[in-house]
């Protein structure tokens, strides 16, 4: 191959390599600290969605994103809600978590506040911050939590009960 087809080729392949990763999605990671909980239940009022509690450092947490990712594509009506018990600190695993499994398009929260006790007792003060956590809200918010792995059967039955 000559020299400059070599060079033509080799510019096509970084210009497409460059036009894809511009393309790919960052996820805006919004702050939760005191009062985001009830802010995110008024922007959400009448409407029913899943909440998604996480951490970069729950294996179980990790091995779900591809389920979510799962049932954003097949439900995209649906609205998730991503929210990381996690410090900016981690920021950019978290963004490459999100990126990695298409992800990063849902409202994505990140916990701001040092107190994270305070944090989880607002979301619910009957859980005591075992991950991962999945609440289910209703168009009334009337909210269902299940902590632990789930299976797809599971995540559908419960988004059928929020969704009537």
């Amino acid at each position: 191959m000559p020299l400059k087809t070599f060079f033509m080729h080799l510019v096509f392949i970084l210009n497409a390599l460059q036009g894809s990763y511009a393309q790919a999605e960052q996820a805006t990671l919004k702050p939760f600290a005191s009062g985001s909980y009830q802010q995110l239940l008024a922007s959400n009022s009448n409407t029913p969605f899943m909440m998604v509690i996480w951490s970069v450092t729950c294996s179980s947490c990790l091995k779900d994103m591809a389920l979510l990712n799962a049932i954003h594509k097949s439900k995209p009506e649906l609205k998730i809600i991503m929210l990381t018990t996690d410090d900016s600190s981690d920021s950019v695993q978290i963004q490459q978590i999100l990126e990695k499994n298409q992800l990063a398009a849902l409202e994505n929260w990140i916990y701001a506040e040092e107190n994270t006790q305070k944090l989880q007792y607002e979301i619910d003060p009957k859980w005591y911050g075992e991950l991962p956590r999945t609440y289910f809200f209703d168009r009334t918010h009337q909210r269902t939590g299940v902590s632990g792995v789930m299976s797809k059967d599971d995540y559908e039955d419960q988004i059928a009960k929020i969704q009537q």
